[in-house]
């Protein structure tokens, strides 16, 4: 017999030292390692990182055999491995019902427990008895499953586990907007059982997904059977919430030393090396002591001040926890091997040196690595001792002993993950749906092919995929329902995929007009594929190139039908350059694109499946709406001569989304055209016509902003507080309903006045008031058809709506027919997770609703339209700024400096009062304008809000045989002159402007010459308008010519300034940091009534994201934005004094008082001067308009009349030296 070697004596050491610290705790039967002798349970996450050095030392023996006894022993300690992993996959199919419904639910009551008897693989605590959801957990488990696989150990061993390790999956997909109780399973550190978002679990999880997309699990013997499909959209949206996050741990927890494990070694789930380096520098420097790291700030986990007999603390003892800490040891392993994986030798040897001057020695002379050290109770000096200790150690003797390469542990390339990406080039093809649109486009030079040109490659719009998705997982035996419908965004459609041999490309969403009216606007989808291509520029990582099938569809034509919408076709012309957007693309023919693109087997839809399409067709995987037309799609399938399954249940699925017509069609406008029942039409006044048609007495009242309460049956929000009268009234005998013997509205007799009616707004009229009446399900009989309901109607009558571009007409059908953003929850936590939380509906609360996490989106919606009230148009509308708001937070988040709290509310009102003031119109109308907004001016009208940039509002009338009504309204970017690019473009616009303008202004406002001093607040001649305010009450004064005489430019635009600051809560930087420190030396802040006390420092530190949300909290209890603004401005003089030496400054200061007070400093210089006649006050703060709009600097700047009333307030407790106050 050889020799050992010395390399073999030392495999030999490490061997019996892996038996006696960690296999000696395996069960034999179940292969779980309980936490120690004396606890018996089993935790999942201690258990992987126990096993992991026996994967280590297994394959380092495998790999350095001497002789036949090492490969025994290698394959011995696999088998070790394998045990304990299938001992937990078996603990976690025993709770199979848990994994279906966390699936919809997200419930922490719904969630895979975090421990398990070590015995019997059951459970050992209930499902509310401990903090169980821990989405980190579950992942670190498929991801060393993932790992383990790639290194050659054989898991899972049957299909019904592949299923079920599909659905586990599906499980941690969606933990981007999981609020789970993380790796300390203690969720926010105040030990209340809160859970939230956590950095590590979102870490963990995308790392998870990524190491096991496209894996076998079966290994090198299995088949695409055994595959698991992994979207890659889920993956991306994990990513961009991790980095958003980064180096804030949770919203109470700053930073983290469990954020190692995903910046390094196991996950590597970070891709910015810079952001990777501030992390660690951040655990370094808050967190890093003589005996290891702290798990966190103010972690009170036996300290000597923790209290034993309870689990929670009380928020405001969380300061007795600062700098008594407990050390962790632990912390010092994830540095050495994140060093050994770095090739960083002396990172290696410091913190091995460090570790080894804290080992302990155990039983048999074995060093072991304590679990933590404590603060003594009796010397309650920042010296610790040991207090407790684990005999697990993990993973670093083989891998730092020399016998495993990184590549080993390793073998998926997580640690390549910061490595530089080579660049995206996105392949882009150009479909016409038919024959008819191809010759459109040829006779502008553009050759592409018609779907039915490629056969026989498939083309489907992506909400196919979604159903087909929904197919993945299923599983009878174990009642697993597979995937959730969920949207599957762009990474996904912008892959070919392979079904029972054939090639499918999927269409984008975005393009999709079946689930919400974006689609219906050309230039906001022209918008969206520049969004989205940039975004597959820089989110693409998988092999090949994605390729982007682009339709161009009957509804992007001019409204006559004649010709391709101008935005398409220069976005086809910018597309052939091989640029767009800061893009790199190429255009070209599908066929081109087959042998570079990337492709997905999707077997599992194969005939010899168990699974049939068909069988649960009506279990709710198909998407809740029903109203798209589809031809173009369907004729791709119903013209091929036989048709297999998959081609049936496709043309269902289409045929089940198209639209039939049961409503008359529309003619055009002409001046003898008379309505069915009033004069007046449009989208603000269906609301009279449904008073009316109750029989209730109500004047006329606008929809979207009623300055009275309309009726106990409907109460609308007031987007602008308007002054003026409301003179609009409509006559009794407008609205002669039909009516039956009883005196009641006759609803067959409106069903039979629909047949004959021919204008958009009278079927709107009628629909809505048998909507009401009868509700949406009522068969109407329309022409005899039975099942012709209301809901179907209004549909259809959608549909018609978007291709004459009635956005207002939209907005509300849509709110009637409860349409959803698809991605609403996504883009929500989107929002959420770059640390932004929103409110929905107007202040104060309880009206205005919080969103402060994650919430499903059935939940999400109805909260919305809760928060909304009975104005299903606010609704709506809130849900299309929340979704333009998510995208602006991803494309550039630098609009959202020191921005915490988005109130959408808010931003509709100032929306609503920046038209109002662009157009010098009355509210009414500012808001019917607004509703009236296409998708794209709105998204540009809420980036220029957001932005602070000037911009123009350009009204233009519709042709005059339009079937609409609606004015049309388009907003531009203002430049260096002060006027837009369409304003210069020529005699034509002006001419028509001037004939606008004869009906709108009388002759002596046509006269009016503006200029620069007066002409943004002037009824002037110009319909393009900037957004600069008229003045701060929001009307305008007389001259005694009777001109209206604004205030000019300059004047308004600070009111202006901080109505938008305080609407889109933007603070100065470092406002909240600042406020901490005030709230050290006072007893706390009084705001308008409220107080922010002083205790809340003791529960959390500056840079809490929780801190913030407290003290916004306080300031949005302010209704009116501007003077929430002056309040931030008075604080931050409050602020100058917490950087002297005083070590207090008084008890509770009232804010409120020192505004006003630098108010009515600012009122006496004013009438000092004689300027009496002009200083009006805001009725509801008492602020004078004119303070408002001073500039923060100057002499008669805000902040020299703060100063001065901070001075005043304080001056008992300022020091007597220095200048005296003047």
């Amino acid at each position: 017999m050889r020799s050992r070697s010395n390399s073999g004596v030392r495999l030999d050491g490490y061997a019996r030292l892996v038996q006696q610290t960690i296999l000696c705790y395996q069960n034999p039967v179940t292969g779980l390692l309980s936490a120690s002798h004396e606890q018996k349970d089993a935790w999942v996450r201690d258990n992987i990182y126990s096993i992991l050095a026996v994967w280590g030392l297994g394959m380092a023996y495998r790999k350095n055999a001497d002789r036949d006894e090492d490969k025994a022993k290698a394959y011995e300690l696999e088998q070790n491995v394998v045990k304990l992993m299938r001992g937990l996959l078996q603990c976690m199919m025993r709770q199979v019902d848990k994994v279906e419904k966390f699936k919809h639910t997200q419930s922490t009551k719904d969630s895979l427990h975090a421990k398990y008897n070590t015995a019997t693989c059951g459970t050992v605590v209930g499902d509310d008895q401990w903090g169980h959801l821990q989405v980190d957990a579950t992942s670190l488990f498929l991801l060393f499953l993932a790992q383990m696989t790639a290194s050659g150990l054989r898991i899972i061993f049957t299909l019904d586990e592949v299923a079920f390790i599909q659905n586990l999956v599906f499980y941690i997909e969606a933990a981007y907007k999981v609020a789970d109780y993380g790796m300390w399973e203690r969720g926010d550190k105040t030990n209340q059982g809160i859970p939230e978002l956590n950095a590590s679990s979102v870490g963990m999880a995308k790392a998870a997904l990524e190491a096991i997309d496209e894996l076998d699990l079966f290994g090198a013997h299995g088949g695409r059977k055994s595959v698991i499909h992994v979207l890659p959209d889920e993956v991306e949206h994990c990513q961009s919430i991790l980095l958003s996050m980064l180096p804030r741990a949770s919203t109470s927890k700053e930073i983290d030393a469990g954020l190692l494990s995903i910046i390094s070694f196991p996950a590597f789930a970070v891709e910015d090396v810079n952001l990777v380096n501030v992390t660690k520098n951040e655990i370094i420097s808050k967190l890093q002591g003589r005996y290891g790291c702290c798990r966190f700030l103010r972690d009170g986990y036996k300290t000597p001040r923790e209290d034993p007999n309870r689990l929670h603390y009380d928020p405001a003892e969380l300061k007795l926890f600062e700098n008594i800490e407990c050390e962790w040891p632990v912390f010092w392993t994830y540095f050495i091997i994140d060093g050994v994986f770095n090739s960083d030798a002396v990172q290696v040897q410091e913190y091995r040196e460090a570790l080894e001057g804290i080992l302990i020695r155990g039983k048999n002379g074995i060093h072991l690595v304590p679990e933590l050290y404590a603060i003594p109770p009796h010397k309650m000096k920042n010296i610790r001792i040991l207090t407790r200790w684990t005999e697990f150690l993990w993973g670093s003797c083989p891998i730092c002993g020399g016998f495993l390469a990184t590549g080993e542990i390793d073998p998926l390339n997580r640690r390549f993950s910061t490595s530089v990406k080579p660049d995206v080039v996105v392949q882009v093809t150009v479909l016409a749906e038919n024959k008819p649109i191809k010759q459109l486009l040829r006779k502008h030079g553009i050759d592409v092919q018609s779907i039915a040109d490629i056969h026989p490659i498939r083309v489907q719009p992506g909400r196919i995929l979604s159903h087909i998705y929904a197919k993945l997982g299923r599983n009878k035996n174990m009642k697993l329902s597979g995937r959730p419908y969920r949207h599957i965004g762009v990474l996904g459609t912008s892959k070919l995929y392979v079904i029972r041999n054939q090639i499918f490309t999927f269409t984008p969403q975005f393009t999709d007009q079946h689930h919400f009216y974006l689609a219906l606007d050309n230039e906001m989808i022209v918008e969206m594929l520049r969004i989205e291509l940039a975004y597959l520029c820089t989110c693409w990582r998988m092999t090949g190139r994605p390729t982007l099938t682009f339709p161009i569809t009957h509804t992007m034509l001019t409204n006559d039908g004649s010709d391709i919408h101008p935005a398409v076709l220069s976005t086809i012309r910018k597309l052939e350059d091989g640029y767009f957007g800061g893009a790199r693309v190429k255009l070209g023919s599908l066929s081109e694109f087959l042998t570079t693109s990337f492709y997905t087997y999707l077997t599992f839809l194969d005939p010899d499946c168990d699974e049939k399409l068909f069988d649960d067709a009506s279990e709710g995987s198909f998407s809740p709406d029903s109203n798209s037309d589809l031809g173009g799609y369907l004729e791709d399938t119903i013209n091929q001569e036989s048709q297999d399954e998959l081609d049936q249940y496709i043309n269902h699925l289409l045929q089940s989304t198209s639209l039939k017509c049961y409503l008359p069609p529309l003619c055009k406008k002409t001046s003898e055209d008379s309505h069915v029942f009033s004069a007046i039409h449009s989208t603000r006044d269906i609301l009279s016509l449904m008073a009316k048609a109750k029989g209730l007495e109500i004047p006329f009242v606008p929809m979207t902003l009623p300055t009275n309460v309309l009726s106990a049956h409907r109460k609308s929000l007031n987007l602008v507080d308007s002054t003026e009268p409301l003179l609009k009234k409509t006559p009794e005998d407008d609205f002669q309903w039909p009516r039956d013997d009883q005196g009641d509205v006759d609803c067959e007799k409106l069903v039979e006045q629909l047949k004959d009616c021919s204008n958009l707004q009278d079927q709107a009229d009628i629909l809505y008031i048998l909507y009401v009446i009868k509700g949406p399900s009522w068969d109407t009989n329309l022409s005899g058809q039975h099942g012709v309901t209301v809901h179907n109607l209004l549909s259809e009558l959608y549909g018609k709506a978007g291709l004459n571009q009635e956005w207002g007409l939209i907005r509300y059908i849509s709110g009637l027919l409860r349409k959803k953003v698809e991605v609403l929850a996504e883009a929500c936590t989107d929002l959420l997770s770059h640390q932004k939380q929103l409110t929905v509906g107007l202040p104060p609360e309880p009206r205005e609703k919080i969103i402060s996490a994650p919430l499903p989106p059935e939940e999400l919606t109805k909260l919305i339209y809760e928060a909304s009230g009975q104005d299903i148009s606010i609704a709506v509308l809130t849900q299309e700024i929340v979704v333009y708001l998510a995208m602006y937070v991803r494309a550039q988040p630098s609009l959202f400096v020191e921005m915490l709290r988005l109130r959408i509310g808010l931003i509709i009102q100032v929306m609503a009062t920046e038209l109002a003031r662009s157009l010098n119109c009355s509210g009414e109308e500012a808001s019917e304008s607004l509703m009236n907004l296409s998708p794209f001016d709105m998204k540009n009208l809420l980036h220029h809000i957001l932005s602070g940039k000037e911009f123009g509002v350009e009204r233009s009338m519709r042709p005059i045989h339009s079937s609409t009504s609606s004015p049309a309204i388009s907003i531009h970017e203002v430049g260096h002159t002060g006027v837009t690019k369409t304003e210069r473009s020529g005699i034509n616009r002006l001419r028509s402007e001037m004939k606008q303008m004869t009906r709108r202004f009388s002759a002596d406002e046509q006269l009016f010459s503006v200029s620069q001093a007066v002409s943004s607040s002037a009824h002037c001649s110009k319909s393009m308008r900037s957004s600069t305010p008229s003045s701060p009450t929001g009307t305008s004064s007389s001259d005694s010519g009777g001109h209206h005489i604004g205030w000019g430019e300059r004047q308004g635009q600070w009111l202006r300034r901080r109505r938008l600051d305080g609407a889109i809560n933007r603070v100065p930087v470092g406002f909240y940091q600042k406020v901490w420190k005030i709230l050290q030396k006072c007893h706390g802040l009084s705001i308008d009534g409220y107080v922010l006390p002083s205790s809340t420092t003791q529960e959390m530190t500056p840079q809490e994201i929780k801190f913030a949300v407290h003290v916004e909290s306080v300031l949005n209890r302010v209704p009116q934005p501007e003077y929430r603004q002056l309040l931030v401005e008075a604080i931050m003089v409050l602020t100058l004094l917490s950087d002297t030496e005083m070590n207090s400054i008084g008890g509770i200061i009232h804010v409120d008082h020192i505004v006003q007070m630098a108010n009515q400093l600012f009122l006496q210089d004013q009438m000092s001067t004689g300027a009496m006649d002009t200083l009006e006050k805001d009725q509801a703060t008492g602020i004078c308009h004119f303070f408002y709009d001073s500039a923060p600097s100057g002499a008669y700047g805000t902040m020299t009349y703060l100063t001065k009333a901070v001075a005043s307030h304080l001056q008992e407790l300022l020091p007597n030296s220095g200048c005296q106050m003047q």
